[in-house]
């Protein structure tokens, strides 16, 4: 290769490309059109003013309608900065170049909300040809300009004098007078109504007067501000009830529900302000937040999830930011140590405000319980403060009715929690019944909240229920009330020994429930490892049981109190006490909210085709007409069937 410098070309690009990667994959809807003509406008008076304080700070949306769809326009007037011809060819030939882009680039980030030099060129998404008139305002005697692009990529630039530039824009102002003229697939943006709702979505809090065009019947033009002086949130009002009454409008407004209650929002370090709102009704942990985000007034985006916590799905922000900043395309944000920093400030006010209105004794406080209960389970998995106050002020279902974990450990002097609904429910009547304290804790974070709060707390004896917990309050019956058990208990030890699971015979309340099963995790385990033992190969059966231990075993507690147990007792036939024991054995397993797998299907059926095979057997050999004799005779000495005849009726 040669030493000498070669020649260097210049990239050449395809404006239609470009335009085309615009719609399709930088931004999300051709929508964003208006947002890129508002910054622009915003920016270059922002420009002015440092050069004129005074100057006028408006923006004027002017859509008007041919006789057909392709003669669509909309004009955007501003008051701003304005363009000389060189400035105009040095920025506008150039994709990327912006007049924004400043040696300082974060002075520059801090005074103007673009900084990528795309708006106008993302204006072809819309437009089949832009016309930019331009006045300049640091050189008001050189000549204005007119700047016409096209989608194929070409553009002419010419000066014009000052009688052409007051035609186009109608007075002699420095600024700009942007023209565009519609695709014939996207003129309905540029319509009035669309014009008006997207300038409202976007700019309704810019810091100028951003105004839209309605013409009388009469001629007569008036011109309808859109934007207001300040954001909601800052905005005086004559009492807290009106401020707060104004805010729950603007809720409604832009986020479409009515909220439980608001906060402000004020991180002067990340230059942040806004509200914050929770949600009426409860949501789901997994749901994605949707807040909104405003940079420097102007809207970034509707669904921004980045800007707060994940476990702060229960709330809703409206922020506006000066020093975050945006990705290209100006939908999302860019993760950067600024965002890092504003979450992590945004979270610990969230936090802050949750501790303080579950401190106070309000409506509103209850109300939040029952409708984020969630929410607060959530943050106290997250904070040594919140986990305090979660444990004085959540409800939670036990077996002897509903209390705070604080109370609950006061009162019994401990707790004993089940970690699933499943287990819960199959304890709790025969628990409650005997009295017995035991907290649910089968819902989401309950059970690591509560791990948590045993390491915080350890005088308040919290862990797991075990088996024996319930088995110990039950009544045991006496040598002389066993006997009559004896033979059934040891047709049941032989039943459902090949279920690792144990008979034992109780009194228990409500004598209603005929038996209860009682496991533990660990048994459950074991179970399930032997039965994949059973359905594999050799091999892997080898390595299984590798993993096996010793466990107890699971209880069935027979209610020696039910008439249906009492029954057991004098039962002869073992196929029937087998078959009783099995279904007792599903039943309650399927009581206790455990799924009702293949094995315990197949010998539910069997059990009960043996109980229906022994009660029919057993009707058969009652009826009278079965067994050859004659049945009972009429009032008038005949008889009912005859020998060989069951139960036929008389001739």
């Amino acid at each position: 290769m040669s030493s000498e410098e070669q020649p260097r070309e210049a990239f050449q690009v395809d404006l239609h490309g470009v335009v085309d990667l615009f719609a399709r994959h930088l931004y999300s809807s051709p929508r964003v059109f208006m947002r890129e003509m508002l910054q622009n406008g915003v920016d270059a008076i922002t420009a002015r003013h440092a050069i004129d304080p005074t100057c006028p700070a408006q923006v004027r949306l002017i859509p008007r309608t041919g006789k057909t769809p392709s003669d669509t326009q909309l004009e955007v007037v501003d008051t701003g900065i304005g363009l000389s011809r060189d400035e105009a060819t040095d920025l506008l030939a150039t994709i990327g170049r912006s007049s924004k882009r400043e040696e300082d680039v974060e002075k520059a980030r801090g005074q103007y909300l673009g900084q990528f030099g795309i708006g106008l060129l993302s204006a072809f998404m819309v437009a089949e040809e832009i016309e930019m008139f331009s006045r300049s305002a640091r050189n008001p005697d050189e000549p204005p300009i007119v700047w016409r692009g096209f989608a194929n990529g070409s553009y002419t630039l010419t000066t014009i004098t000052l009688d052409e530039y007051v035609a186009a824009r109608g007075d002699d102002f420095p600024g700009s007078l942007v023209r565009l003229i519609a695709r014939h697939d996207q003129w309905k943006l540029l319509t009035r109504t669309s014009v008006t709702a997207l300038a409202k979505e976007y700019g309704s809090l810019l810091p100028v007067d951003v105004s839209i065009e309605v013409p009388m019947a009469d001629g007569e033009v008036l011109w309808d501000r859109i934007t207001q002086a300040d954001s909601p949130w800052l905005a005086t009002h004559p009492s807290q009830q009106d401020r707060a009454a104004a805010l729950t409008r603007h809720c409604r407004e832009t986020l479409g529900f009515t909220p439980l209650a608001a906060f402000d929002i004020n991180l002067p370090v990340a230059g942040v302000t806004g509200i914050g709102f929770v949600l009426p009704n409860s949501t789901a942990p997994s749901a994605r937040s949707a807040h909104r985000v405003y940079l420097k007034r102007m809207l970034v985006g509707t669904h921004v999830a980045e800007i707060v916590p994940d476990w702060a799905f229960f709330v809703r922000c409206i922020i506006d930011s000066s020093s975050l900043r945006p990705t290209a395309s100006r939908e999302a944000l860019y993760e950067d140590e600024v965002l890092i920093a504003t979450r992590e400030a945004l979270g610990k006010l969230i936090m802050e405000w949750t501790a303080e209105l579950l401190n106070e004794d309000s409506d509103i406080r209850r109300e939040f319980v029952r409708v984020h209960h969630l929410a607060i389970r959530s943050l106290a998995l997250h904070d040594d403060q919140m986990l305090d106050l979660a444990a004085r002020v959540l409800p939670y279902e036990t077996t002897l009715g509903m209390f705070t974990l604080e109370e609950f450990a006061r009162e019994q002097g401990g707790i004993r929690y089940t970690p699933s609904l499943e287990e819960f429910h199959r304890i709790g009547p025969v628990a409650s019944a005997q009295e017995l304290g035991v907290v649910n804790a089968g819902y989401v974070y309950d059970a690591e909240l509560l791990g948590k709060l045993a390491a915080r707390h350890p005088e308040w004896n919290i862990r797991l229920l075990q088996a024996g917990d319930v088995e110990a309050t039950l009544t045991p019956l006496e040598p002389h009330e066993e006997l009559p058990f004896f033979d059934y208990m040891m047709v049941a030890r032989h039943t459902l020994e090949p279920l690792s699971c144990e008979p034992v015979l109780r009194y228990f309340d409500p004598v209603e429930i005929p038996s209860l099963f009682v496991t533990n995790a660990a048994s459950e385990h074991q179970r399930s490892l032997e039965d994949t033992q059973t359905e594999v190969d050799n091999l892997w059966s080898q390595v299984l049981g590798g993993f096996a231990h010793s466990s107890s075993k699971r209880h069935l507690v027979l209610n020696a109190g039910n008439e249906a147990v009492k029954a057991l007792a004098s039962i002869s036939d073992q196929d029937v006490a087998k078959a009783a024991t099995n279904s007792l054995y599903v039943t309650s397993r399927l009581s206790a909210g455990e799924p009702l797998r293949h094995k315990e299907a197949v010998l539910l059926n069997e059990s009960l085709t043996a109980l229906l095979r022994s009660a029919t057997q057993g009707a058969d050999n009652s009826n009278p007409g079965s067994d050859g004799n004659a049945g009972p005779a009429d009032g008038n000495g005949d008889t009912h069937g005859s020998h060989g005849d069951n139960g036929g009726s008389r001739d």
